[in-house]
């Protein structure tokens, strides 16, 4: 099934960001999407203006560190629209800062959201692959497990574990049946610095954002061409950034 007209997505972390442009790219190439995110006023707001426009779309309030909330995501999307092609886990947070800082509630909390966030998602979607006998796992990781910066390491470390556990189920999934795709934006113009509680921190960040990055348009569109490839195709990981960044 190449292509994403006809194509089945559920993506998290789809209020703002990337994972809103992703919803509105791949509702208007024709995919079916279900949003799901905390936020359901903002959700129900995105979906209504695609619906107004013919498109497919649904809502449902995620919370990706509780798997019950990725569970019931994955079964009303299935239950919606027959089945699920793709799902894209890109919801996450960057309560970046020092590691003198000693902020455990911080990194508890990337790791709630950023690392078993995914596995939650792996867990609720993985059944329903495995019946329909295809499916697709895009999850958004970072350059900053690239390249190791101050005030990052356990944000960057968090993401590095996601990409070497994307990496094993890639490996361990070579009958065809399911694919993977990691894809690592650099700086993108989105919400995240707000999950920097840091506030010298979250400002340079907010500057960065406004000197050089990239819409979150730019990695929709990258996820798109991940998700359009033929079945016998799998495009294994993706790097995103801006031609200005380090």
């Amino acid at each position: 099934m190449a292509g994403i007209d006809g194509k089945v997505v559920a993506i998290t972390g789809a209020s703002s960001g990337i994972g809103e442009a992703t919803a509105r790219l791949l509702a208007e190439r024709g995919a079916s999407v279900a949003l799901g995110a905390r936020r359901l006023d903002r959700l129900d707001v995105i979906a209504g203006r695609l619906r107004d426009r013919g498109l497919a779309a649904i809502t449902c309030r995620t919370d990706v560190t509780r798997s019950a909330d990725l569970e019931r995501l994955v079964t009303r999307t299935v239950t919606e629209f027959g089945r699920i092609d793709v799902l894209v886990n890109n919801a996450g947070i960057s309560r970046i800062s020092p590691m003198s800082a000693l902020d455990t509630d911080g990194w508890s909390a990337m790791i709630d959201a950023n690392l078993r966030g995914v596995l939650n998602g792996i867990a609720a979607a993985m059944p329903a692959f495995r019946r329909q006998g295809r499916g697709h796992f895009v999850t958004t990781v970072s350059t900053a497990g690239l390249k190791i910066t101050p005030t990052m390491a356990v944000y960057g470390g968090v993401k590095n574990a996601v990409r070497t556990i994307l990496e094993g189920l890639r490996q361990e999934s070579t009958d065809g049946v399911i694919r993977t795709t990691s894809v690592s934006p650099g700086y993108v113009r989105t919400e995240l610095a707000e999950s920097i509680h840091d506030l010298e921190l979250r400002e340079r960040i907010r500057q960065n954002m406004a000197d050089f990055a990239i819409p979150p348009e730019a990695v929709a569109r990258t996820i798109a061409f991940a998700i359009e490839q033929p079945d016998d195709v799998e495009i294994s990981d993706i790097v995103v950034r801006p031609t200005r960044q380090d």
